[in-house]
Formats: C-alpha cells, structure tokens, sequence
C-alpha cells in the first residue's frame, strides 16, 4: 500500500486529506472494493473490540492456563471508587484498563481484533475506545481512526516486522502502540505530520523490548505490556500535539526496529528462553501449566 510514512504525509500534504482518507482511497483500489464495504467490515472490527474490551471489565477473565486473568476487572472497580485518584488520571487509567481487558480475553479463548497481531491487540482498542468516552467520538471517527493505524500498521509490516518471533515484543506492542499513537493524533485534529512524529516517539521508546512469554503463552507478560503500551502513546500523542518532533524520522526508527529485531538473540523472540521465561519463577510457571495444570494459580 505504502512504502513509508514520509509517502503518507507527502500525499496526504499534497492532496489536502487526512491519513484516513488517503488509507481508505489506496485500499478501495488495491482491493476493488467499495469504500462503504471497507468502512462496514471495519466497524464490525470495532464492535469486536469494544465487545471484548467490555467483556474483561464486566467481569474476572481467567486464561485456560491459569496462570493470568481478571486484573482488568480488578482495576476497573478500583478506579470506579472516588476515594482512589490514579495517578496516571482518570483518561489513561480506563484506557490501560481496557487494553487489559482485551489481552486478558484473548488469553481466556475469546474474540479479539488481532492489532497488528493477538498479543498486542489491546492497545489500539483501549486507546481509542477510551478516547470516544472521554471525547464524544462517533464510531465514525474511530472507524477513521482504525484506517489510520491500519496504514501505519502496513507500513511497519513493510519495512520491519510485526512478529515477536521475527522482531520481539518492540515489534508487537511497539508496532501496536505507534498505530494507535499516528491515528489517536489524526482523531484530536492533529496534522498528518504530526501522526508521523507520534509514530517515531512511540517506537523510540519502545525499541529493544523483547518477546519473553513465560510458559511460551501470550499472558505474562503480555497483557500488563498492553498496559505499558497504551501508556507509551499517551504520551507520544501528547508531546507529537505540542509540536515537540524526532530528530530521527518515522521510518528511520521503523528501520532501526527491524534492524535490532534481526539481530537480537533468539532466546529474546518468543522463544520463551530468554527473558522472564528463563526466571526462577517463569519457570516454575513453566512447570504448572504444562505439567501440573493447577487452576488455582492467579497473578
């Protein structure tokens, strides 16, 4: 679709359309598909996600392993008691809480929207679904919003990886957090340029983050990543909106990413051989789940 998130902003620049538009347009034609076809498959996309997103807040979600699960819920009535103040505010708290949620569904079997992949797919529904609350968006705008994040997304795909396997978790919830930061900037009025800076400041600070699942499951520590990197937006989104920039351009970090993710030790790529799994205790858990089974286990 892209070759680089410079290609995006030079034709969304150059065309006078947001990132969104631009997405939608080069999809219709590579698909032949009508845009109104494309933008109902993507609302039927949303509502996965706010139903996942709901399910893990209503009530406690435990993996089939046993070993993860309800601390969504568990944080959702916390914040819901007025004697608690977050300190990361009443916005991000819900939006870390929701992305918990749809990690925690995804490792109890249930629906998701795989954002770039299953194990970062809580980020973008937290972010934006928490927006919509806290804004008044319609779904429209979110719908907008997905298209946006799905051509960053391609982008990314394009030039690095996606895949813990291929690049580590700084390819899956970093991918996942600089998506839904680039499309959370186009949703609060930001510039196409703008999107590209929050991209960049996203990934920078997520570069290096391995893949380490304990027990080689997408749970520990997986789903808390999630929350991490909903957090790792909001702030992107908030300097990139203040006009603050990366001296390194968007798809120079894309590059770098992929660069670190080709040459970082497999033991750090989903292996579950390095990292957390390769803890006392990762292994222990190890030894729960594949040996013992035990349903009694919660962290």
């Amino acid at each position: 679709m892209f070759d680089s998130i410079a290609e995006m902003i030079r034709l969304a620049e150059s065309n006078s359309l947001p990132f969104h538009a631009l997405v939608l347009q080069a999809e219709a034609e590579n698909s032949d598909a009508d845009p109104n076809a494309l933008r109902a498959k993507m609302q039927a996309r949303l509502d996965v996600m706010r139903n996942s997103a709901s399910q893990g807040l209503a009530e406690p979600v435990i993996s089939l392993s046993g070993i993860s699960g309800g601390n969504a819920h568990r944080l959702w009535n916390w914040l819901a008691d007025p004697a608690h103040v977050p300190l990361t505010g009443p916005i991000l708290s819900r939006a870390v809480a929701r992305a918990m949620a749809v990690n925690e569904v995804n490792a109890g079997m249930g629906c998701i929207v795989a954002t770039p992949t299953a194990g970062s797919a809580g980020i973008l529904p937290g972010v934006l679904l928490t927006l919509q609350e806290a804004y008044g968006f319609l779904d429209d705008d979110l719908v907008n919003a997905l298209f946006t994040a799905s051509g960053i997304g391609a982008v990314i795909y394009r030039r690095a990886s996606v895949s813990g396997a291929a690049g580590g978790c700084q390819a899956e919830t970093g991918s996942a957090a600089a998506m839904a930061a680039g499309a959370a900037v186009e949703l609060l009025g930001g510039t196409p340029h703008q999107s590209g800076q929050a991209v960049a400041i996203t990934l920078k600070n997520m570069l290096g983050l391995v893949c380490d699942p304990v027990a080689g499951l997408v749970e520990i520590p997986c789903v808390k990543r999630n929350a991490a990197g909903a957090a790792q937006c909001f702030i992107a989104v908030d300097l990139a909106l203040a006009g603050v920039e990366s001296l390194i351009p968007p798809d120079e970090v894309i590059d770098a990413m992929g660069a670190i993710g080709r040459r970082m030790d497999e033991r750090f790529r989903e292996t579950a051989q390095g990292g957390l799994a390769a803890t006392p205790t990762g292994k222990r858990l190890a030894q729960l789940v594949w040996a013992e089974r035990s349903p009694d286990l919660r962290l």
